[in-house]
């Protein structure tokens, strides 16, 4: 393990995750932290406004809400003096928030920190095309009713075309992928079959389900929309799939010869995790109880065309630095981006010329048991707000070491642009 001045994770929640419909959400992303939060801090002995900062990761922003950190710290009562900011490494975002308060409170600049993410997909904005944007700007520069009529009588179909910030934001710009492709890229290289994926996503739903009916979802706190409709749940559980309804369902990314489809994939979805992290002396202060400690995290980079591997590339060097094996972590959490995405990570950690190819190693890095994994689904069947899903993978992971009685967690995922992140956890 390294050795540097533990940070503790006192507390946390979510929100329900709900799924897009095609239409704006009941909530904005500045709703759904301010819902969790109000909840969160319900819990505290203290009030918001002692936090040292406040730190969220955010892909999608509206433009009312662009530091999307501080407009909710300031409608969750935080005040004026409590610094806020957000920050931006896509789907990894919410784990860099919490790399980042971890390094500020062990530099010593804050004792206790709000941090998570957040993304409101749902509301992810439709912009217009460059032709429009550049007829609006002759429009508005002509001078006079003759000039306006000539300049109106220039506007073509072709200028309505709208243009989707999420496709955008949802594809890479370097090598022109967006991450459905990607993933059917490491389908191909690992040889993953359309079957093998479509049972994968059936079992993130079983899980899933389960652990509700269980009631282990402890972290998962209800919010409540203009009408007062109750949101309990993550709303992209299908408790009815089978591998029958998921093989009829069509390739999304190539029609022709993909295996990835709508089924077997991350859902677009709204939600918001929040996470209270503190020194020792503050825990000390208000005699909190805590889930655990944060103990090293690891980002690497790898080509985006493989993205979906990021997972691998950076856990193995997190696993050297602290000494460990596979077999040393007793539950892990790798988001579900794509189920091929999943398998593939499990292959590459198993395969020999993989690990000797990327890592130099003279022997595969090992096998995570089945029941080791995602043990109650992923973002297969919850979903995958992309801001969120780093804080949400750690939050729960706690919350499955503390209710297995296990020590040591993994959380891992893939980022958009050819990176991934892990963050190595540990129960007190």
């Amino acid at each position: 393990m390294t050795h540097q001045p533990p940070v503790y994770v006192v507390d946390g929640s979510r929100t329900p995750f709900l799924k897009s419909t095609g239409k704006p959400g009941p909530f904005t992303s500045a709703d759904l932290l301010v819902a969790t939060g109000k909840q969160l801090f319900a819990r505290q002995p203290f009030s918001p406004d002692v936090l040292s900062e406040v730190i969220i990761g955010s892909v999608l922003p509206s433009p009312d809400e662009v530091n999307i950190a501080r407009v909710a710290s300031q409608r969750l009562g935080c005040g004026h003096k409590v610094p806020a900011w957000t920050v931006q490494r896509n789907c990894g975002s919410g784990m860099q928030a919490l790399e980042t308060a971890v390094d500020r409170i062990r530099a010593g600049h804050s004792n206790l920190i709000l941090a998570g993410g957040v993304d409101a997909m749902s509301h992810a904005p439709v912009l217009l095309n460059d032709d429009m944007i550049g007829w609006l700007a002759d429009l508005n520069k002509a001078k006079g009713p003759l000039a306006k009529i000539r300049q109106l009588s220039q506007l073509r179909l072709r200028h309505l075309q709208p243009v989707f910030g999420i496709l955008r934001g949802l594809t890479d710009p370097v090598v022109n992928l967006n991450m459905g492709q990607t993933a059917e890229n490491l389908a191909d290289m690992f040889h993953i079959q359309r079957e093998e994926m479509d049972q994968y996503a059936l079992r993130s739903h079983q899980r899933l389900a389960a652990a509700y009916d269980q009631e282990r979802m402890d972290e998962v706190t209800p919010i409540y929309d203009r009408n007062g409709h109750a949101f309990t749940e993550d709303d992209g559980l299908r408790r009815d799939s089978s591998l029958e309804k998921l093989s009829r369902l069509r390739p999304v990314f190539d029609p022709r010869f993909g295996k990835i489809t709508a089924g077997n994939g991350a859902q677009i979805t709204d939600g918001a995790a929040l996470l209270l992290l503190a020194n020792e002396e503050t825990v000390k202060q208000y005699q909190l109880s805590v889930l655990g400690t944060i103990e090293d995290t690891h980002w690497a980079g790898l080509p985006p065309a493989h993205m979906g591997l990021g997972p691998v590339h950076a856990t193995i060097p997190l696993l050297a630095r602290n000494q460990l094996q596979l077999s040393d972590i007793d539950y892990w959490e790798l988001n579900e981006a794509f189920a091929a995405q999943v398998i593939a990570c499990l292959q590459a950690f198993a395969d020999p010329a993989y690990c000797k190819q990327h890592f130099d190693l003279e022997a595969p890095v090992g096998t995570i048991p089945e029941e080791r994994i995602n043990i109650d689904g992923g973002a297969i069947s919850l979903g995958h707000p992309v801001g969120c899903s780093g804080a949400r993978i750690v939050l729960h992971l706690f919350n499955i070491l503390h209710q297995k009685k296990a020590k040591l967690g993994l959380a891992t995922l893939c980022i958009g642009g050819g990176q991934g992140g892990a963050m190595l956890l540990k129960r007190c």
